[in-house]
């Protein structure tokens, strides 16, 4: 029996929640353009367990606050990452170099959208979302409340199944509507809001090894 382990790599699960501009639900999850020809975004990970360069990361959130001037495809992404306040530094530089591409795979295809990263944060991250329904806080930066979208009277959430972001095949993404949605990061010249939008969140699994 084999037993060596690598220290290269990740493997990261939990949840992927988005909240941004668009109208329910966002085109940019199923690959279209944007509403408004950009999308004011967020994309809240949570990591429920994984590594990555073997460090343990469960337990973590990491957000990207993005302005994406078009297609989210075709990248160009101007992002802000924030980072769960947390997290040691071993983690934080593991997280960064996974999600900065630095460590290969699906996620290196992911941060190849980001035209420009202007800046890291870290900050209290609170996270407290299921299908579609809760808060996400980052203090002072961040404001997000929502609730799903139900699609028959039984209240079952309305989801969409193996979209362009889905990235769990067969998971379905619930799709919510924001009630309040803030962001404020002046200095990196971002500062928005937007009530009544998008919130779409699925499960999220990533993992590759070198």
């Amino acid at each position: 029996m084999n037993t060596t382990t690598t220290t290269e790599g990740y493997r990261l699960e939990g949840t992927m929640l988005e909240i941004c501009s668009c109208a329910v639900p966002c085109p940019c999850f199923i690959g279209e353009d944007p509403d408004r020809g950009e999308c004011f975004g967020v994309i809240a990970f949570h990591l429920e367990k994984g590594e990555a360069r073997g460090v343990d990361v469960a337990g973590l959130t990491l957000v990207n606050v993005a302005h994406i001037p078009g297609n989210a495809l075709a990248g160009g992404w101007r992002s802000v990452l924030l980072v769960d306040q947390c997290a040691e530094e071993a983690q934080v530089e593991a997280l960064l170099d996974a999600f900065g591409g630095k460590l290969g795979g699906p996620l290196a295809d992911l941060a190849g959208l980001v035209g420009e990263l202007v800046a890291v944060e870290r900050v209290a991250i609170t996270h407290e979302a299921r299908e579609a329904e809760g808060r996400l806080e980052a203090e002072g930066m961040l404001e997000a409340v929502f609730a799903p979208i139900q699609s028959s009277p039984d209240g079952t959430t309305a989801t969409l199944h193996d979209s362009a972001f889905t990235t769990v095949k067969g998971a379905p993404a619930y799709l919510g509507k924001s009630r309040r949605y803030r962001v404020s990061l002046p200095q990196h010249g971002m500062e928005w809001s937007f009530d009544g939008h998008n919130t779409i969140q699925t499960r999220w699994m990533m993992e590759h090894r070198p």
